[in-house]
């Protein structure tokens, strides 16, 4: 099986900056809960997530759910003795697929979530703010329960066919809670399609507020961009050695 493209690829690549991976990278240490949104097929949501959760610190679980009542109580068991981690649902969506849920379901995830989990989803929506009203109108999810995501990510696809696509993560939105439906926050990136770059609008304020961490983190994953090393292994590495010298 192929190796999952890494953060550091994406950088490479031209989906994200390095300042933007530098910043989901603070977010995931933290464990703070994102929403992951695309529109239309074959936008990369999926890759983007995984990307994104391997940045996580390796001791935090990741826990595939469907919102079945029985895992949600099992889960919440696990968590009182000691679990933890992000919930991660693979998406939010009417389609009959496995792992994709829809309604009740729904609710019981973020139902779950209060027993100590973060939470990872994707969906299709146009924007981040009709993600959240999705979210919570057709859902039936509290603005209070919506408020767990910090992050919502939206990825554009632009290109012909399966070999033309590239993609741009074009808004990077830090969400302080929901109100009425809607997400209040701020904009933290985006990618201007006029000369295809990409804009730090705001620094975020309820997490990787540590701007020295951050642009060290920016550094290091440019130096692995720039110098080619974007394989899982190499990446895994770079930031472990980032994490002990933090700490030791």
């Amino acid at each position: 099986m192929a190796e999952e493209i890494t953060i550091v690829e994406l950088v490479r690549n031209g989906t994200m900056s390095a300042e933007m991976a530098a910043t989901l990278w603070a977010a995931v240490d933290e464990q703070r809960s994102f929403l992951t949104v695309a529109i239309p097929r074959f936008a990369g949501k999926s890759t983007l997530s995984h990307a994104v959760l391997a940045l996580r610190p390796p001791e935090v679980a990741l826990h595939p759910v469907d919102g079945a009542p029985e895992l949600m109580e099992r889960l919440r068991r696990e968590s009182a003795s000691g679990g933890g981690g992000y919930l991660v649902v693979a998406e939010f969506s009417r389609v009959p697929v496995p792992g994709y849920i829809w309604g009740e379901p729904v609710r019981r995830v973020f139902e779950t979530l209060p027993a100590g989990y973060s939470l990872h989803a994707a969906m299709h929506a146009p924007s981040v703010d009709e993600a959240i009203r999705i979210v919570t109108e057709e859902n039936g999810v509290s603005d209070e329960q919506a408020s767990a995501f910090d992050l919502a990510l939206y990825i554009e696809r632009f290109g012909d066919d399966l070999d033309t696509y590239w993609r741009r993560l074009a808004h990077v939105y830090e969400i302080d809670r929901v109100e009425d439906g809607r997400p209040v926050g701020r904009t933290l990136f985006r990618w201007v399609a006029e000369g295809d770059r990409f804009e730090a609008v705001e620094a975020p304020r309820g997490f990787a507020t540590d701007r020295k961490d951050v642009e060290a983190r920016t550094a290091l994953l440019a130096d692995l961009a720039a110098s080619g090393r974007t394989g899982a292994s190499e990446v895994a590495d770079a930031m472990a050695a980032y994490r002990a010298g933090r700490t030791g």
